[in-house]
């Protein structure tokens, strides 16, 4: 079974929650993709958070106030999980669903040992709605691809090199 498009909808109060509980994150691989509007669709929310101590713990506040629960195959719910900072501390990647749609937390994506510090230096801020959403530069959304290699990545990859071409060209 497939899942259906994440839609903008979803975005938005995914980050409207992580925004109002203080998380620091950018939102990287198919969403920031999207945001860039180069047409590239995807069923879930990929962010890569800050893993300072203080953060975790705002981060977990806001998965309890998402409702978050594990996504596990076979279980269309998702299975409870008490999010805890020293829970999160440990995780490389945890993927959930949410009353607002899936979201999958990559605290190193690929290309990026530096993890949040190294793309947030280069985020651009994307508003959507009445949220304004930290999102990974094109680049690094390319490099990340390139690096994770993946099918559906290296499909990605022509176009998202193809819309950065055009957005250099234009500036």
């Amino acid at each position: 079974m497939t899942q259906p498009e994440l839609d903008d909808d979803h975005v938005v109060e995914i980050c409207r929650v992580l925004t109002e509980h203080g998380v620091a994150f950018v939102v990287i691989g198919g969403v920031a993709a999207r945001l860039h509007e180069t047409g590239h669709s995807t069923v879930d929310i990929d962010v890569c958070p800050s893993s300072a101590k203080d953060n975790l713990t705002r981060l977990a506040a806001a998965l309890t106030a998402l409702g978050a629960r594990l996504r596990i195959e076979g279980e269309p719910e998702g299975v409870a999980f008490e999010p805890h900072q020293d829970l999160l501390a440990n995780m490389t990647t945890m993927t959930m669903v949410t009353r607002h749609g899936p979201l999958d937390l990559c605290f190193t994506p690929a290309g990026f040992s530096g993890g949040y510090d190294q793309l947030a230096a280069r985020q651009v801020v994307v508003h959507l709605a009445d949220v304004e959403i930290p999102v990974a530069s094109l680049e690094d959304v390319i490099v990340s691809k390139q690096f994770a290699g993946r099918p559906k990545d290296v499909a990605a990859l022509p176009a998202l090199e193809a819309h950065l071409r055009k957005q250099r060209r234009q500036t």
